[in-house]
């Protein structure tokens, strides 16, 4: 059995031995909820790989954004490289909910557009859980939505072996059942092209062709090429396994049955609408259904298949779907053999949590005016005690975890200690606005304090309610001689990697924000933080953001953060205790072992510059092909085409997605050439 290895030049230090310890007995105790109640900076991710090393079950790590997913996928990579880690998110680049509103009898069709590269990644993730134990799996709530049976999805993979009795053409029938489609021209995965005596097919889950040699009626080699190199990567491989092409997949006995089902379902639902006189509702869902058992009769597939996905699994009504969670091993009496890590539980909780109401609630307006049979309301994410009976053993982890995990821990393990000897910031509470012989305010005073930390090198951030407050600070504060950048939820994500990088490199010295400042950001050189109207309680002045908020400046050995408050709130009291709580805690240690805090020396990665250095080029080539004739639009795009395959492989999708837009303007310009040659 495959063995999780970490491999790391750090060895865990301060907390993180008793953490790991204590995390790693309550799991073996079979506690099904535990709690690492980690501080900012003290290296939970860290922990929770020496807990996976030390478990050795299949993991599922749960985030609740695609970013913080990516971030994650990649320190795992890191830690396991001889493992298998994968990413598991939306692969919708934007998605548009089908929807009625009754109120101005407006229908709303469902609009997608899908991320290629995800839905590989997506696909390999289920491959990687029914063929090996040493996988981790970085998702975000998208897991707990629909997925296609993993029995089915196992059931009609197709295994090929040297030596086999099989046609070329009895190949190419098997792989369009399993919805894989032909071509003529290079092959995307899910795709296949027969060429000469051999057919070569790009599995979903992967970025390469198992070639497929025949002679006669039985096979002759199978081999794996670079997609892009055409280079051998496996020779004279003995067996190969191809997963269907889609996660929903059934065979043509159940998909008869399943036609079937729909047909009756759709009778007794046009009788109950007819019923309550509602015939123009029951006509439409005549049509629309009729249609759609049409084309899953003759390709097999329609658009909204999903919502049909209770008939074709052969589940009772309002029985939970398939997720990805249904791919995880389960012991021989249906117990969940895997463990689940929950990533900055406090808010990821509450998504999990609220994920059905929201789905339902469009279902039934959908269901009730005639635009989807009953069944789709299954087509659903889980409920939560549905989610929580397919996980078993969970560890969530926080720097703030909320009252559930507080409530329902059978364990809190705590993580308070960094082993680089950092402190928790000073916090002192300021009156948003005093008189001393003038009218001051807690921005005039932000400014003062911001103008000192600024002279001695160090960088400051400043937080406010909202965007417009945001974008109105930081323009006062460049008319005050300050050099500041608001930064909020509307700027475009390369932008905003913009604004951190030149924040951090000194171009300018004062990043105003909202909600953005608060879990994942790592700015080491901000020493000074000023919260202004901390007295406001609501979400963003809560007691728990307020101390995402205050760790910002815990890399720095400087550290220190203003209140600005006419009150002190029960969220302000609750956040400053907690804070000196860990400052005691931490300067003991430091005293015991001799420690003095530096401040964290992080190399600053701009991932931008290679963007515009790539983009730079990709326009001087364009320059070249107008220019001159034997400069070919082909290698440039393979050359391409590698660059992006590897940075998807570093689930760098930002740069992924610049070469690829890259590609599609140097094959423009390609076919521009052939035209003029013409």
């Amino acid at each position: 059995m495959d063995r999780f290895k970490i491999k790391s030049e750090y060895k865990p230090a301060g907390d993180q031995p008793e953490a790991i310890k204590a995390l790693v007995e309550g799991v073996g105790k079979c506690l099904k909820k535990q709690t690492l109640f980690g501080a900012t900076g003290t290296g939970k991710t860290f922990t929770v790989a020496n807990v996976i090393e030390k478990v050795g079950k299949p993991t599922l790590v749960i985030a609740h954004n695609k970013t913080l997913a990516a971030q994650l996928a990649q320190e795992y990579k890191e830690f396991f490289p001889d493992n298998v880690v994968h990413y598991f998110v939306s692969y919708y680049d934007y998605y548009q909910p089908e929807a009625y509103m009754p109120i101005t009898d407006t229908y709303i069709e469902k609009e997608a557009m899908i991320n290629e590269e995800i839905d590989r990644l997506r696909h390999a993730s289920t491959q990687a859980l029914l063929t090996r134990r040493d996988v981790i799996i970085v998702a975000s709530v998208s897991c707990i939505y629909g997925l296609g049976s993993p029995e089915e999805y196992e059931k009609v993979n197709i295994k090929l072996s040297e030596g086999d009795k099989l046609s070329r053409q009895d190949l190419i029938k098997k792989l369009i059942s399993v919805y894989f489609t032909r071509t003529n021209s290079d092959v995307k995965p899910g795709q296949f092209r027969a060429v000469g005596n051999s057919v070569e097919v790009m599995p979903t889950g992967e970025k390469i062709l198992i070639r497929v040699d025949f002679d006669g009626e039985k096979i002759s080699h199978i081999s794996k090429i670079d997609s892009v190199s055409r280079k051998i990567t496996e020779d004279g491989l003995k067996a190969a396994f191809i997963f269907p092409a889609k996660h929903f997949v059934t065979n043509k006995d159940e998909q008869k049955r399943a036609i079937e089902s729909i047909k009756l379902e759709l009778d007794e639902r046009v009788k109950v609408l007819k019923k309550e006189g509602k015939d123009l509702e029951a006509e439409r869902l005549r049509r629309r259904t009729t249609h759609d058992i049409s084309l899953i009769r003759e390709v097999g597939y329609c658009n909204g298949i999903e919502n049909y996905a209770r008939h074709f699994s052969g589940k009772a009504a309002g029985e939970p779907p398939e997720t990805l969670l249904s791919y995880f091993p389960h012991t021989a009496d249906g117990t969940p053999d895997f463990l689940t890590v929950i990533d900055e539980s406090h808010v990821t909780i509450p998504q999990l949590r609220g994920m059905y109401a929201g789905d339902a609630s469009r279902k039934k307006t959908l269901v009730d005016y005639g635009f989807r049979l009953p069944s789709a309301k299954d087509n659903r994410p889980l409920q939560f005690p549905e989610f929580e009976e397919r996980v078993n053993q969970c560890i969530y982890t926080s720097a703030t975890p909320g009252d559930f995990e507080r409530e329902h821990s059978e364990k809190i393990v705590e993580q308070i200690i960094r082993p680089t000897g950092l402190v928790d910031p000073v916090v002192v509470v300021k009156p948003i606005s005093e008189t001393k012989g003038k009218n001051r305010s807690q921005v005039y005073d932000f400014i003062d304090e911001a103008e000192n930390v600024v002279k001695g090198g160090g960088r400051v951030i400043a937080t406010t309610l909202t965007k417009k407050m945001a974008e109105d600070l930081a323009e006062y504060l460049k008319e005050k001689g300050v050099k500041a950048e608001y930064l909020h939820s509307e700027i475009k994500t390369i932008d905003r990697i913009d604004i951190l990088t030149n924040f951090r490199k000194g171009k300018f010295d004062c990043l105003v924000g909202v909600n953005l400042l608060r879990e994942g950001l790592d700015l080491p050189e901000v020493e000074f933080i000023g919260i202004l109207d901390a007295d406001k309680e609501g979400f963003l002045r809560s007691d728990t953001s307020l101390i995402q908020t205050i760790g910002r400046a815990a890399r720095n050995a400087a550290g220190r953060v203003v209140l600005y408050a006419d009150r002190t709130t029960g969220s302000i009291e609750r956040a400053i205790a907690e804070t000196n709580r860990r400052r005691e805690k931490q300067i003991a240690y430091n005293t015991k072992h001799g420690i003095t805090p530096k401040t964290i020396i992080k190399k600053i990665h701009d991932i931008t510059e290679h963007m515009r250095s790539d983009h730079d080029k990709a326009v001087a080539e364009l320059v070249r092909i107008d220019t001159d004739s034997k400069v070919s639009p082909a290698k440039l795009i393979k050359q391409k085409e590698i660059q992006m395959n590897a940075a998807v492989k570093m689930l760098d999708f930002e740069s992924a997605a610049i070469l690829r837009d890259e590609i599609k303007a140097l094959e423009a310009k390609g076919k521009k050439v052939v035209k003029k040659k013409k």
